[in-house]
């Protein structure tokens, strides 16, 4: 796992676009917008690695939606990405993460599945004073895998959940300096503060798009971490004992099952991504 600082999604090159139906490639979904966090390191690991993601923005946000229907949505992403010539798939979302990638995983044996899950064992050698916190969704916090990692690695130390509902739906609106969206960021981080944490683990791959507005309401003195590095590096892994060959410049496809335009617009924005264009899909 890997500690990621606070400085601003530096600008990246563009990539040819393109939407050939079955060229092979990486699979990548989340609920939303959040996992362009993560599309951004697997562009950084991968260079040559075709890229395909999915927001499943018109079901959004998984977080508050029970266990059932974020693996009903899940499988049928992956269906939708697998149509499209994907070998593997990237789940780049923590909520779908606990709820369905196992269901993933026994559906299609053979076909490799990554997923993302909140860093707690990081987090916990990172603390000084033994105090952390997890802001994530509702649905993440009340999951069995983040008992199971609560469980495993956080015995020795105060650990302080923050369900943070309401923050997806906001940041999907794609207005990243609302006063909303500040008010929000503070109600959920007032009572981390209260408690005195060094650390806090962002467990939404959404939350590091506001990643500098949750460490301004924390204060400097509070060291923020997420692990979309980690998850990217495990995927060149996993892509590269595939044994694809390259078959010249990668492209990057953004679909959305709903309005496409904030998806391209935090694309272009947030990342950098200046000539990339998202379209709507059917999922």
């Amino acid at each position: 796992m890997t500690i990621l600082s606070s400085a601003p999604f530096a600008a990246a090159p563009s990539v040819p676009l393109g939407h050939e139906p079955h060229l092979p490639c990486i699979g990548v979904f989340d609920s939303g917008v959040g996992g362009l966090t993560v599309l951004k390191a697997l562009r950084e690991q991968l260079p040559h690695a075709p890229l395909h993601y999915l927001a499943d923005t018109a079901h959004a946000p998984y977080g508050d939606r029970s266990s059932e229907y974020i693996v009903e949505r899940s499988v049928r992403v992956a269906e939708r990405l697998r149509e499209v010539g994907a070998r593997m798939a990237v789940v780049a979302c923590n909520t779908a993460t606990a709820h369905a990638v196992q269901a993933m995983r026994e559906r299609w044996p053979d076909w490799p599945v990554v997923g993302i899950e909140p860093g707690v064992k990081p987090a916990v050698a990172a603390t000084r004073n033994g105090r952390i916190g997890v802001m994530a969704t509702t649905a993440t916090i009340a999951s069995r895998r983040f008992e199971q990692l609560v469980a495993a690695h956080a015995g020795d130390v105060e650990l302080v959940s923050q369900p943070c509902p309401g923050l997806v739906t906001l940041i999907e609106q794609g207005d990243l300096d609302s006063d909303a969206l500040g008010a929000l960021i503070e109600r959920f981080c007032a009572p981390l503060r209260e408690a005195g944490v060094d650390t806090v683990l962002l467990g939404c791959t959404h939350y590091p798009l506001v990643q500098s507005r949750i460490q301004a309401a924390l204060g400097d003195d509070v060291q923020l971490l997420n692990i979309e590095d980690a998850v990217a590096r495990q995927a060149r892994r996993v892509w590269e004992g595939l044994g694809i060959p390259s078959t010249g410049p990668a492209r990057v496809v953004l679909e959305s099952t709903g309005d496409p335009v904030p998806l391209q617009h935090l694309a272009r924005e947030a990342l950098g991504w200046r000539d990339i264009v998202a379209t709507r899909a059917t999922a």
